[in-house]
């Protein structure tokens, strides 16, 4: 079960743990360009896709729960879906 974010900047996923064990969260969450991603607290992977678009010059993330019909419209909308392999913290995550 995770909180994710998303880095407005670059699209990059990760959950609030992998920031975390990455040195990046500060005071309890991650800085800016670091964004939660909105949805329920306890969502696994399993059930539920991680969804981004980039908007302009900056990415916007989504929970839905897979297959379903928010799932397809999102998909129609242009929306991409974030692979599991694709949550993390890289290393070239800055802490800012």
């Amino acid at each position: 079960m995770a909180s994710f974010f998303i880095d407005t900047d670059t699209g990059q996923v990760a959950t609030l743990r992998q920031l975390d064990e990455a040195g990046v969260v500060q005071l309890g969450a991650p800085p800016p360009p670091w964004f939660p991603i909105q949805g329920t607290r306890d969502a696994i992977t399993m059930w539920y896709a991680v969804m981004r678009k980039p908007v302009r010059d900056k990415y916007i993330g989504a929970l839905c729960i897979r297959h379903s019909d928010h799932h397809a419209s999102l998909m129609e909308k242009g929306w991409e879906e974030v692979s599991v392999e694709e949550i993390r913290a890289t290393r070239c995550t800055p802490a800012r």
